[in-house]
């Protein structure tokens, strides 16, 4: 069996899936694209080893910011792993916050190894890259701010002159397995969120990121949790500015998130979180499942 727990941010995705690799024997599969990084432990809600109580866990901390790291990387890592486990008949459980990384991992969805990027791409805007895009295919969907998607479709373009995934058909289920998404109201997760983010301080979330940027480490501008930090290292915003900014575009990675998994994964069976009641939802899910 495998089971794919996904939700937002705080709202029990790592206590459920304890319980449940404990209640299957099974082992469990991270799918945050941010968790694979060593050097991020707070700022990613990494689950920690006394959490783990033993259960065994795959794609986890197996990567360093400086190291180069792309989805193709996680996608041939994770199958790899999936086939292996489902070889040894074993149960797992996949516990992701990342769309595109669950999508990679287990649809048809097909991705070619990303070679060096045209270095003549970081002279130019967020603007003059999409507008290349728009000229090279006029119906794509990419937002001008995400420069990294901008710029692996001119990447990919410029190697094999066709259209980026164009040929793949993403919705087809490459692995048989079920999908249950933890939810609840909007004032609460609004209220898990800020209460996360706050946790994440007091655990020491600004000494983890200022010893990463002391350290000029990669990658923290891509980052929630890390970017916000690094104006009022720079002396540009206050403290509190930064905290607030990391709730605020917490709560809009949740929304996309959401958008994403009604869109892209229609077959999720959701379950409403009574956060005071967790076990309740824990189960919930085992008698959906059995």
């Amino acid at each position: 069996m495998i089971l794919v727990i996904v939700g937002p941010t705080g709202i029990g995705k790592t206590k459920l899936s304890i319980e449940l690799a404990k209640e299957l024997n099974a082992e469990v599969i991270n799918a945050d694209s941010v968790q694979i990084y060593k050097e991020v432990n707070i700022a990613s809600a990494k689950i920690k080893k006394e959490e783990m109580e033993n259960i065994k866990h795959h794609m986890l901390s197996t990567k360093s910011l400086k190291e180069k790291s792309t989805i193709y990387d996680f996608q041939k890592e994770g199958r790899k792993i999936l086939d292996e486990l489902l070889e040894k008949g074993k149960n797992i459980i996949i516990v992701g916050g990342s769309g595109l990384y669950l999508k990679a991992l287990l649809y048809d969805y097909e991705l070619e190894e990303e070679q060096e990027a045209n270095n003549c791409y970081s002279e130019l805007s967020n603007e003059e890259l999409k507008n290349k895009v728009d000229i090279i295919y006029p119906k794509n969907n990419i937002h001008v701010n995400n420069r990294k998607r901008l710029v692996r479709f001119l990447n990919y373009y410029e190697k094999t002159g066709k259209i980026i995934n164009s040929k793949t058909n993403k919705n087809e289920k490459k692995y048989n397995f079920k999908f249950v998404g933890l939810t609840t109201d909007r004032e609460t997760l609004k209220r898990q969120v800020n209460n996360r983010v706050d946790e994440m301080i007091k655990e020491g979330l600004i000494e983890e990121v200022e010893n990463l940027y002391k350290n000029n480490y990669p990658k923290l501008d891509q980052i929630i949790g890390c970017k916000e930090l690094i104006p009022y290292f720079e002396k540009k915003i206050s403290l509190d500015e930064a905290i607030e900014k990391i709730k605020s575009n917490t709560r809009k990675y949740l929304k996309r998130q959401y958008t994403w998994y009604n869109n892209q994964m229609k077959d999720i069976k959701w379950f409403n979180v009574d956060i005071e009641n967790f076990d309740d939802t824990i189960k919930e899910v085992i008698l959906y499942i059995e």
